[in-house]
């Protein structure tokens, strides 16, 4: 997939806008994502939440761990727990391609959003291969960040 920034789509149920702070994004892929049926309607209604999940690696299968769906009111008892872990589906050389760089010390698959594809409707989950960003990388994104505000600002008024 694309690197770089991605705004947030029409399309999509959740997003990790954390990762892009705490994390360098350094490959994209697209995942399809083992879902109960109370799971996909709590999704369509946009109950769902990223920001503490990742995904792990085991046995030769993706997992995404820590993901919140929120349980589906009308299903009553027959509802998912919340905060299952989930099987990613990925092809064959994906899988082998992440686990030889995830082997590398610092790298980590974190999950940036969840959405739902075209006809027919799937529910996919992007993960991003990523590596931690230290302190100073931290400060100097919201320096970036400011700085753009505060050019925009000035555009805003020099245009009035």
């Amino acid at each position: 997939m694309a690197k770089g920034k991605r705004k947030t789509a029409s399309g999509d149920v959740a997003t990790n806008r954390q990762a892009a702070f705490k994390y360098n994004l350094i490959e994209r892929y697209e995942a399809g994502i083992v879902l109960t049926g109370t799971e996909v309607k709590s999704l369509r209604d946009g109950n769902a939440q990223l920001k503490d999940s990742y995904a792990t690696i085991s046995d030769g299968e993706v997992w995404l761990i820590g993901a919140y769906i929120a349980p589906y009111p009308a299903a009553s008892r027959e509802n998912h727990p919340p905060e299952r872990t989930r099987k990613l589906l990925l092809h064959r050389a994906e899988i082998e391609k992440l686990v030889g760089a995830t082997k590398e010390k610092g790298f980590t698959l974190v999950p940036t959003r969840i959405y739902f594809t075209g006809e027919p409707s799937h529910a996919k989950v992007e993960i991003a291969l990523a590596r931690g960003k230290d302190l100073y990388d931290k400060r100097d994104t919201i320096k970036k960040r400011d700085m753009a505000r505060d050019v925009q600002r000035e555009l805003r008024e020099v245009q009035r």
